[in-house]
């Protein structure tokens, strides 16, 4: 995750030059649930309103969350499936800020309401991040359920009238594009918190809908407006956080931004970027779906590492026999192609591989949504 606000902001004040902490334990991304009341063009779980077989209990999740907390796991993203369809959710999730973890909850906000905000309120979720794809038909398109962008808009505005931060995510692809800017003022006139741009990943139904991810020029003309809506919002207020996902190529094409703009400031934004180091997929990121298997992010569901039933997360998370962790865990990664001749590897840590593997069986393969010249990244 590229959080564009923070390295902006450096622009205006920046912060002095410190070596880099690495996160104690993975941020981990946690699917309870497969079920989900809606069936979105680009799931990644490929869910359905039904229940699927062998996920993990309530008292598994308990144990498994006690090894979480043991390894310095610090981070929980609850989601789904649509995690408030899980039984248990609010259980879960007490259990989990008792432990002392930062807990975010990803829905896709229609199931927020009346009935629940107080449930939902109690809990004092860190974060609530909530799915839309475009304004009103648009977005009910994509959800393909009438009514799903009201009844989102609703819980937006249902969390923040209870003091519940929440943000929206919003994915490019070519049926969308053209709402962007729309999606962007949106998020001005309800005074949202935080916008988080994901790039379409090749997984799931994404990966069956490859063929409508945005094309280079959409992406970066896409990214072109963040930065600029973003930079302006910055020196006007209120504080808010923009943040893109699944695309490390954004780290290295905020560089040139900054280098058309602002040359006085490449040095300093160039360490702090090569000190985030882009895609950490295997390494500070990891997920757990709904039959408790490891993967090293959301989008390797056809890729497991181990499962939680059989073998502590601690134990599979820093097993690199495995060849694709031993790969994602190395620096520089065992790159091919175009990004292995890239210049700003040290900036975007070869980016997705998921992308990658999906196209052509390798891991290491170049990833085709780098949207960057050749002559920009010095091949």
């Amino acid at each position: 995750m590229l959080r564009i606000s923070q390295y902006l902001k450096e622009l205006i004040h920046p912060t002095p030059l410190t070596p880099p902490r690495p996160p104690t334990g993975p941020v981990v991304i946690w699917n309870l649930i497969r079920r989900c009341n809606l069936t979105c063009k680009h799931c990644y779980s490929i869910s359905a309103d039904k229940p699927f077989a062998g996920e993990l209990s309530t008292a598994e999740i308990f144990s498994v969350m006690a090894d979480l907390k043991a390894f310095g796991v610090k981070v929980l993203i609850l989601s789904g499936g649509e995690p408030l369809l899980h039984p248990d959710i609010f259980t879960i999730s007490q259990h989990a800020k008792t432990l002392g973890f930062y807990v975010g909850l990803s829905t896709n906000g229609t199931l927020i309401d009346e009935k629940n905000i107080n449930d939902i309120t109690k809990i004092r979720y860190d974060y609530v991040g909530i799915s839309l794809d475009g304004i009103g038909d648009t977005h009910d398109a994509f959800r393909r359920q009438p009514g799903a962008f009201a009844k989102s808009l609703h819980a937006i505005r249902l969390c923040q009238a209870h003091g519940i931060k929440v943000g929206i995510r919003f994915t490019l692809t070519k049926d969308n594009e053209n709402e962007f800017t729309r999606i962007l003022e949106l998020v001005e006139e309800e005074n949202i918190d935080k916008f988080y741009l994901s790039h379409l990943n090749y997984a799931g139904r994404g990966n069956t809908n490859r063929k409508d991810d945005v094309i280079h020029q959409m992406t970066r003309q896409a990214m072109d407006t963040l930065f600029e809506h973003c930079w302006q919002q910055i020196k006007v207020g209120p504080p808010r956080e923009w943040v893109t996902g699944n695309n490390d190529a954004d780290g290295v094409y905020l560089l040139f931004w900054v280098k058309q703009y602002f040359p006085e400031q490449v040095a300093h934004i160039y360490t702090k970027l090569t000190q985030w180091g882009g895609n950490s997929s295997g390494v500070n990121v990891a997920n757990i779906d709904n039959v408790g298997q490891v993967h090293p992010d959301t989008f390797w569901w056809n890729y497991s590492l181990g499962n939680v039933t059989a073998r502590p997360f601690s134990e599979i998370w820093t097993d690199t026999s495995d060849p694709l962790m031993a790969g994602l865990k190395q620096r520089p990664r065992p790159l091919k192609g175009r990004c292995a001749r890239c210049r700003y590897q040290n900036i975007c840590g070869g980016n997705t591989r998921v992308r990658a593997y999906q196209l052509t069986g390798d891991f290491w393969a170049e990833d085709p949504a780098c949207y960057l010249l050749d002559e920009e990244i010095g091949i």
